[in-house]
């Protein structure tokens, strides 16, 4: 049985005054996988998820999220099934919070707690909460938690709503080894439960933070499409040491990535500009 798709991005461009940002990305990818958008700083990530979160329009090229066209959907309509989260972002919610008021503010889409909310939406927070690890934290203030725990309770205000479309920015940026995998148990546990999980994408720079559930990636370079595909495919030695611009090897366990460069190379790499 052939999925729905959650994305379809067909010769996607986007510049900036005489600068190509974007170009000719093409990108397909079903509804309720784990996908990710990989490639170093400068590659469009960034841009991109900004398209698929319906908040900016490429410049030339077609583009369908969640089975809506840009220039024949509603993209106001559009966002409310999707969820972007930052965990580095420009907003931030109110810190005096409790992490259950953070969850629930998700169905509000605000950054504090303005409404009134029914047992059921705080049945909901609590269930999120628990996906998510954060049961024993739920009556802290928000400005307590640690920072892997912030970005675990901002996945939970994310879900709380059933959004379609789930993107994860760089979500394990910045924290320590335990942090991080707490993050990747988070997304990976939406894809081993009972529920129907959204379709989630994350962006990152690192083929570390892909969890197992990982099974299409769009690796960027430049602004286009160095390559796309499952991680088998797209996850080899020749093609990431090409986009890194340094000689990689990749080293695959328990349905887990990891790449390293030989110590052997890095005074080579001293001298090279990227």
């Amino acid at each position: 049985m052939k999925l729905p798709l959650s994305i379809e991005l067909q010769n996607v461009c986007l510049s900036r005054g005489a600068t190509q940002i974007l170009r000719d990305v093409n990108w397909v990818v079903p509804a309720g996988v784990c996908a990710a958008i990989l490639g170093p700083n400068g590659s469009g990530k960034s841009t991109l998820t900004r398209i698929l979160a319906c908040h900016i329009w490429p410049t030339r090229g077609k583009v369908k999220v969640l089975g809506g066209a840009f220039g024949e959907t509603n993209l106001l309509q559009a966002r409310r099934d999707v969820r972007l989260v930052q965990a580095a972002g420009p907003y931030d919610v109110v810190p005096e919070l409790t992490t259950r008021e953070v969850a629930l503010t998700g169905f509000f889409s605000s950054i504090g707690l303005y409404d009134a909310v029914s047992s059921e939406m705080e049945a909901t927070a609590d269930r999120l909460l628990s996906l998510v690890g954060l049961n024993h934290v739920a009556d802290h203030a928000y400005a307590t938690l640690s920072s892997g725990e912030k970005v675990r309770s901002l996945i939970a205000r994310a879900l709380v709503v059933k959004p379609k479309l789930l993107l994860l920015d760089e979500p394990t940026a910045g924290l320590d080894l335990l942090a991080r995998e707490q993050v990747l148990a988070t997304v990976q546990m939406m894809f081993e439960g009972d529920e129907t999980p959204p379709t989630v994408v994350l962006i990152t720079h690192h083929v570390e933070e892909l969890p197992p559930a990982t099974s299409h990636i769009l690796l960027l370079d430049e602004g286009t499409v160095a390559a796309s595909g499952t991680p088998n495919e797209v996850l080899r030695a020749e093609i990431l040491s090409r986009v890194y611009r340094c000689p990689l090897q990749v080293q695959q366990s328990n349905g887990r990535y990891r790449v390293e460069v030989h110590p052997g190379a890095w005074k080579e790499l001293l001298g090279r500009k990227k």
